[in-house]
């Protein structure tokens, strides 16, 4: 029981360092492909400001990311997987 309950926690400890580094990854090229555009939309089209649409489109992608991860903002969160196997487990 207890080798189990260790390799459970050693899973759920790997599935958040997987969740943070894929949300960091995100973060980065966010921001990199982000400063790229802006620098673009400002040396080759300084009459139009349309880098404020991606910036806003993305960063509500990104922002709703980070709530996932860090505010457990998913109505279909851990909870709920492991509520959902027991019953479909229980069925046969």
């Amino acid at each position: 029981m207890t080798l189990e309950k260790n390799n459970e926690e050693y899973e759920q400890a790997l599935k958040r360092v997987k969740a943070l580094k894929d949300f960091y990854i995100h973060l980065v090229v966010y921001i990199l492909v982000n400063t790229g555009l802006i620098i673009y939309n400002l040396v080759f089209y300084p009459d139009s400001i349309w880098f404020i649409y991606t910036l806003l489109g993305w960063g509500i992608g990104v922002i709703a990311h980070g709530f996932t991860v860090w505010g457990g903002g998913s109505i279909f969160g851990a909870e709920w997987e492991k509520k959902k196997i027991e019953k479909y487990m229980n069925k046969k």
